[in-house]
């Protein structure tokens, strides 16, 4: 598998910087909460979805293949759950004393993790990845093992680059109308993400 490191690497980075629902959530939350805040968010995405390609890697993928409803359940979940992020968003005000007075909190590491069964692009990923880059004529853990560890590495760093563009975008926008734009704007990228589940 050694001669397949470099391809899969670039694969995992391409699909870890894209615009998807674990980026927007990361810009949103950094121009909402601030960069540090939204760690938690860019560890529960790196290591949740790193969880799931084991388990599709394993034969979870294969469950889904036999019982297509349960595979629009978890799609309908996952659209829930992003319409309910961009309503907060939509309604969110600016990162400061008003944060802690309402006491919303930035998405938290458990919540990341396990948004990652329900998020659809990276169902889409992990079952992309596995057949393209595991060999069924080998050991299948160890190739898993090591399509996982790739992910787990790059998916950190492109939610950081994601959260540092809120944070700075945020400190941008001084005008509170101009704030409630961008958060609108992020909210219906969030939603339109919804669009694509289906599409």
């Amino acid at each position: 598998m050694t001669e397949q490191i470099f391809p899969l690497l670039l694969f995992s980075m391409a699909a870890s910087v894209t615009p998807g629902p674990n980026n927007l959530i990361a810009a949103a939350s950094g121009a909402r909460f601030g960069f540090w805040r939204t760690l938690p968010q860019m560890l529960g995405v790196g290591v949740g979805f790193p969880l799931l390609v084991i388990a599709i890697g394993l034969g979870l993928g294969q469950v889904f293949a036999a019982v297509p409803g349960l595979h629009l359940a978890l799609k309908v979940a996952g659209a829930a759950y992003l319409l309910f992020l961009a309503y907060g968003l939509m309604r969110a005000a600016g990162p400061d004393a008003e944060t802690a007075r309402t006491g919303e909190s930035a998405p938290t590491f458990l919540q990341s993790a396990a948004f990652q069964w329900v998020n659809p692009k990276a169902w889409t990923v992990a079952l992309g990845v596995i057949p393209a880059f595991v060999r069924p004529d080998g050991e299948i853990l160890p190739q898993v093992l090591l399509v996982a560890g790739v992910f787990m590495i790059t998916a950190v760093p492109s939610l950081a680059v994601w959260a540092l563009f809120g944070a700075a975008l945020s400190r941008m926008l001084s005008q509170e109308k101009l704030r409630q734009r961008v958060n609108g704007l992020l909210a219906a990228l969030v939603a339109l993400s919804v669009i694509l589940l289906f599409i």
